[in-house]
């Protein structure tokens, strides 16, 4: 989703993607978020894959949930990650995600692929069959990139925007909730199928409903507070990668 200020059905150009991945780990070593390096041991290498909320829109850099994820394993657990790579923009559908991917051709294998990606496929009124198959593409891309070993992929659910202050103001707040339950529906089978991890983050969104802490300043998207929850989540499920 894109801020509403912005404009919520403008898309950004696919081929900025040759340049994503550079553009973000060029900002992570501005700010200070620097490879987590470890005495006679190379940091591995994760890939974040998705849209706004990989992004971190309206969030600073580093509030970023792969920001935060690899920071946590860094200081809680002693798995060194490099700064993660990031092919995301606001806006993007699954196949928007694809037409990326097949730009920007990044390089694997990586230790941690993640995939969070639909809610612009939602929003834009896609079909449930086609985000089953785009999303099946995807994984099976991702599969690739992290060497295919599913064990090194993570698929995290779609987040309910209809909490925030942007979506309680829609038509049908309802509506969009359950819509959103039907795409992760898709997304949680198609995982399975591929013998991958599935991360429910969008019970953890709908506490927002609650509490605006865990909503970022423009009122739709979420707040670094909530992306530091996404990244606890997250944690258990990497570390049994590792072990």
């Amino acid at each position: 989703m894109r801020n509403p200020r912005a404009g919520l059905s403008r898309i950004y150009d696919v081929y900025a993607a040759k340049v994503i991945s550079i553009v973000v780990i060029g900002s992570l070593l501005c700010l200070g978020v620097r490879p987590a390096m470890h005495a006679g041991r190379t940091p591995l290498r994760m890939l974040a894959l998705g849209d706004s909320y990989t992004i971190g829109e309206s969030v600073a850099v580093v509030d970023r949930y792969p920001v935060q994820l690899v920071t946590r394993l860094r200081d809680s657990d002693r798995i060194f990650f490099d700064s993660p790579e990031i092919i995301a923009t606001t806006g993007w559908t699954t196949g928007n995600l694809l037409d990326a991917l097949s730009v920007s051709r990044p390089a694997g294998p990586y230790a941690l692929v993640t995939l969070l990606i639909g809610v612009n496929d939602q929003y834009q009124g896609r079909s449930p069959s086609e985000y089953r198959a785009q999303l099946t593409t995807l994984l099976e891309q991702a599969i690739g990139l992290a060497g295919n070993t599913r064990s090194h992929v993570l698929v995290l659910s779609i987040p309910d925007y209809s909490v925030t202050p942007f979506g309680r103001s829609a038509a049908n707040p309802s509506r969009i909730a359950a819509q959103i339950d039907i795409f992760n529906a898709i997304g949680r089978q198609v995982a399975a199928d591929h013998g991958v991890a599935w991360l429910d983050i969008t019970t953890e969104s709908r506490r927002a409903a609650d509490d605006l802490s865990l909503v970022a300043g423009d009122g739709l998207h979420f707040s670094g507070k909530e992306y530091q929850r996404w990244a606890q989540l997250m944690e258990p499920i990497v570390r049994r990668i590792r072990e």
